[in-house]
C-alpha cells in the first residue's frame, strides 16, 4: 500500500525485454535505505516487486500483463520515473491510500499556466470517469492529487511548483499517456450496492 506522495525520481538505467516481459533497472541515490528483497516499490504508480539491489539501484520483473495495462511498456533507458516505497502503518498519510494496481491510462490534453501553478487536464475512458469525483483523490502516475474539475470524459487537477518540481510531471506535454488509478473506495462501494441496485456496467 501507498500513499501517493512520491519520495525521489529515478532513472532507468536498463532494459532487458524477453518473451515473458522485462527486467527492469532503476538507478536513485538516496532511496535505497531500508530496501529489502522482495519489496514493493511505486514506480510511475505501478506496483513493482525489488528482484535484486545495490546502495543506488534496484532490478524488477515486469509481466506482459503489466506492459500490457500500464505505460511501462514506453519506458525508455534515460527516463525519469516516479518512485514510492511501501508506507508504514505509524506514519503520516499524506496522500490517499493508493494500492499501485493501475485502473487504466488517461492522456494529458492541455497544460496551462495559472500563476506559479500549472493546470492539467486529462482525459480518461468512461470506465475510469465514472469513479472519478469533484474534489475526489485520484493518482496519476502514482500521485497522489485532488480532483478540481470533471467531466464524463476528462478531469483537471492542479500543481502547484513543489509537485512539479519533486516529479515526472515537468516532463508530461499534451498527449503524454499517463497511469491512473481511482480511489479504491468507490470500487468498492460499487461493488458492494450493486446486488440491490441497476447499477451496469
Amino acid at each position: 500500500m501507498f500513499s501517493g506522495i512520491i519520495e525521489k525520481t529515478g532513472k532507468i538505467s536498463r532494459i532487458e525485454r524477453n518473451s515473458d516481459g522485462a527486467r527492469l533497472v532503476v538507478s536513485v541515490d538516496s532511496f535505497m535505505d531500508g530496501v529489502k528483497l522482495g519489496d514493493s516499490i511505486a514506480l510511475n504508480g505501478t506496483c513493482i516487486t525489488v528482484v535484486s539491489f545495490d546502495s543506488s539501484s534496484f532490478e524488477s520483473d515486469l509481466s506482459n500483463e503489466t506492459l500490457k495495462k500500464t505505460t511501462l511498456a514506453n519506458l525508455e533507458v534515460g527516463d525519469d520515473c516516479n518512485l514510492e516505497k511501501a508506507m508504514l502503518l505509524n506514519e503520516r498519510i499524506g496522500g490517499h491510500l493508493v494500492s499501485g494496481h493501475i485502473d487504466g491510462l488517461g492522456k494529458v490534453e492541455s497544460i496551462e499556466k495559472d500563476g506559479e501553478s500549472f493546470w492539467f487536464k486529462i482525459n480518461a475512458d468512461k470506465q475510469i470517469m465514472k469513479y472519478v469525483v469533484y474534489k475526489g483523490s485520484i493518482a496519476v502516475d502514482g500521485i497522489s492529487l485532488t480532483v478540481a474539475e470533471c467531466d464524463n470524459s476528462s478531469f483537471s487537477v492542479a500543481i502547484i511548483p513543489h509537485t512539479l518540481e519533486c516529479t515526472t510531471l515537468n516532463n508530461k506535454k499534451v498527449d503524454s499517456k499517463v497511469n491512473l488509478e481511482v480511489d479504491m473506495i468507490g470500487k468498492y462501494v460499487e461493488k458492494l450496492v450493486s446486488p440491490y441496485t441497476d447499477l451496469k456496467e
